[in-house]
């Protein structure tokens, strides 16, 4: 493991060469917030009791806010289209003939990005935080604070693997731009980022949330929210350890089939 400490230590190294840059990056991620607020503001406008999704306006925007700090957790940026090209690009080949697992070297590389992320960030969610400071709930009970930290952390590998599990298609296809594509807009839908699943109807709903999306993003935020039980949260965290066990199953296996086909050619 002391190789893939090593390739932590140079990435983190890399992304505080340029600070600044990084940061007015991070900053200005934030800035949708403010114009999604003011669209819920809208869709809420008529009445402050009203309910939408089983959410009044202030829960819908502390959902929001929520929804940021697990996208950051479960979002790989990039992640699925550099293995794709990689693989058709016959760079791919250099990890082979390595004593490097090029799965683990992506997971310690991401792992290095998000923690000068979150550095970075904590003052842009300190700021959002403290306008928004009246529509969030206290801070979770002392019996939920352990499932609340590992759905979050278990939301980052699940978000990982999921991407690997994408970028694989490319030992089978040539051009997986338009499988990126469709798997970017359906992950936003189906997470719970674009809108609360709660607002979907509830056949449709009970379908969306078995699939591992939901616990990626929409389940994590709604055990920080403490809209579940205590026993409900540590189901949640149970189901998403079994979907990253099921994936990381996946991963394996399109892994070692997909090698059989690849071929580089080239110096």
């Amino acid at each position: 493991m002391r190789k893939y400490w090593c390739v932590f230590k140079i990435a983190l190294a890399d992304r505080f060469v340029y600070r600044a840059d990084f940061f007015i990056a991070t900053f200005l991620r934030f800035t949708p917030i403010i114009t999604t607020i003011a669209l819920w503001s809208a869709v809420y406008a008529g009445g402050a009791d009203r309910r939408i999704g089983n959410l009044t306006y202030g829960e819908m925007v502390s959902y929001y806010l929520v929804v940021m700090i697990a996208r950051a957790f479960g979002s790989m940026p990039g992640l699925a289209s550099g293995l794709a090209k990689d693989i058709r690009e016959g760079e791919l080949r250099r990890f082979i003939i390595q004593p490097v697992n090029y799965v683990i070297y992506h997971l310690h590389l991401r792992m290095a990005h998000k923690s000068v992320y979150f550095v970075m960030a904590t003052v842009p969610y300190a700021l959002v935080f403290w306008w928004c400071r009246a529509y969030l709930p206290g801070w979770p009970a002392a019996d939920q604070w352990a499932p609340v930290l590992l759905t979050l952390v278990l939301s980052f590998f699940l978000g990982f693997l999921i991407n690997i599990a994408v970028g694989l298609l490319s030992f089978w296809f040539l051009e997986v731009t338009s499988f990126l594509f469709i798997f970017m807009v359906s992950q936003y839908f189906l997470s719970g980022h674009q809108f609360p699943l709660t607002m979907l109807p509830d056949g449709l709903r009970e379908a969306v949330t078995c699939l591992p999306f939901a616990y990626e993003t929409f389940y994590p935020v709604m055990v920080v929210l403490g809209k579940c039980s205590t026993a409900e949260a540590w189901r949640i965290v149970g189901v998403q350890a079994l979907w990253i066990a099921v994936l990381a199953a996946v991963v394996s296996f399109g892994w070692k089939r997909g090698l059989r086909r690849y071929a580089a050619f080239g110096g």
